[in-house]
């Protein structure tokens, strides 16, 4: 059984910086993708950034230049770097994981795994 946590969040101010973490723990198998959502208040689940284990990556519009997602094999932990983050990226961010994906990462909430979230809150 696939399980996902994530952690990280917390409150940080305009243009500061943020570091989420995504652990994906049992039996996940080759090929499969990891995908970084968010959340606003009141909003649909959107997606943010994605990447497969052959390490591709995919960005929404907003997130390229200013977020980067990463992945640590070893201890199958996905990162999300949040750089220069403005008030807009509040929200509670959730991490998905599927299996049998063989191409980028979607960044539709079309994931068979969830974690709870972490909240990210940014203001002044």
């Amino acid at each position: 059984q696939v399980q996902v946590v994530e952690s990280g969040g917390g409150s940080v101010q305009p243009g500061g910086s943020l570091r989420l973490s995504c652990v994906v723990s049992g039996n996940i198998y080759r090929p499969y993708c990891i995908g970084w959502f968010r959340q606003a208040p009141g909003k649909e689940r959107e997606g943010v950034a994605g990447i497969n284990d052959g390490g591709r990556t995919s960005y929404k519009g907003s997130a390229k230049g200013r977020f980067t997602i990463s992945l640590d094999k070893a201890s199958s932990t996905v990162y999300l770097q949040l750089n220069n983050v403005t008030l807009e990226d509040t929200g509670v961010y959730y991490c998905g994981a599927n299996a049998g994906c063989g191409g980028l990462a979607p960044l539709t909430p079309v994931y068979s795994h969830w974690g709870s979230g972490t909240q990210v809150t940014v203001s002044s």
